[in-house]
């Protein structure tokens, strides 16, 4: 069973999915923490729902590398085995990123490399303004390089004339967490093959 992690700034729609995958038996595994640098984030209360350790870290008065740092120790006193970054609203530092060098996935609202550096409603503004056809979302391995790391799944569901910002949030939550329950099984099949 693959022990998981999640770093999460906002609702935390997407925990919502894979603790319903888990929930359900397609999922062979368990979210062991989740951690917030917003003590008022409903994450925390989803993973408290749950049962599931919800921790608040402050990222006030750190430096990055604290913060990081800080949380990389409760997420070992927890044995995760990987990180989820689920709408967490803060760059990592170059440490994080390395100590958990491909243990560590984003979710990103857009088919990558399209609109990358962009967060949330902002990236389906995007799309509209720009009259794309067809979005979605990408599951990648985070890297020092912000929305820059290799891609493991895409997931696309066409716009319509009548989207607007809300429409296609929606749309696009709900690929989100379906796609993490498939790059979970991805990653749980390379690691029973090493």
């Amino acid at each position: 069973m693959i022990k998981l992690g999640v770093l999460g700034s906002t609702n935390g729609t997407d925990l919502q999915a894979i603790l319903d995958a888990i929930s359900s038996g397609e999922l062979n595994a368990e979210v062991s923490v989740v951690l917030s640098n917003q003590k008022n984030a409903y994450i925390l209360e989803r993973a408290g729902n749950h049962n599931v350790p919800a921790i608040f870290i402050s990222h006030k008065e750190k430096t990055r590398e604290e913060f990081d740092a800080e949380m990389t120790t409760v997420l070992n006193e927890h044995g995760v085995d990987l990180v989820l970054l689920i709408g967490f609203m803060r760059i990592l530092s170059p440490e994080f990123c390395h100590a958990w060098q491909d243990k560590l996935l984003n979710v990103h609202p857009s088919l990558l490399p399209k609109y990358a550096g962009g967060m949330d409603t902002n990236v389906h503004e995007e799309v509209l303004k720009n009259n794309d056809t067809e979005t979605g979302c990408t599951i990648h391995f985070v890297t020092e390089a912000v929305d820059g790391g290799p891609i493991l799944i895409q997931k696309k569901c066409p716009v319509y004339d009548t989207d607007n910002v809300d429409t296609l949030k929606v749309r696009v939550q709900d690929l989100e967490g379906r796609a993490f329950v498939e790059a979970i099984n991805i990653i749980k099949g390379k690691a029973a093959l090493d």
